[in-house]
């Protein structure tokens, strides 16, 4: 187990300076899993930044290219760049992304099949909180 992780009782505790902390923070943001799933879906496998950053809507420039550069240090994402004038570099899950993709969409699924449910949960929250 990490450093800063320990088990008490049965239950997996994730202190403030375990290192598993920041990879949970950074596949709970608001855009890795959605490129990550997006590079899954690729049909050789590869995409271009600029592909990406049409499918993965409202992320900007510079924050798709923090996310790549993020996610290819924690070794989920590959980079190939081709010498070509202008230069391409084509983006692509590593084996350690591809591991990951099944506990991905068995979270995704719950979202879609849960959210009718939260969505009522929601409304009824805002209604008690309105009156």
């Amino acid at each position: 187990m990490p450093d800063g992780s320990q088990k008490l009782n049965n239950k997996v505790v994730i202190s403030e300076d375990c290192p598993v902390r920041s990879l949970l923070d950074r596949i709970a943001d608001k855009w890795s899993l959605l490129v990550i799933i997006r590079l899954s879906e690729a049909q050789n496998s590869k995409r271009r930044f600029s592909e990406l950053k049409r499918d993965v809507e409202g992320i900007s420039q510079r924050m798709l290219t923090s996310t790549l550069r993020q996610l290819e240090r924690d070794g989920l994402v590959t980079r190939e760049i081709f010498a070509e004038v202008p230069p391409r570099v084509e983006y692509q899950l590593a084996p350690l992304g591809h591991s990951f993709l099944a506990p991905a969409k068995t979270l995704i699924d719950w979202m879609v099949n849960k959210w009718p449910e939260i969505e009522l949960k929601r409304e009824a929250y805002d209604n008690k909180v309105a009156s």
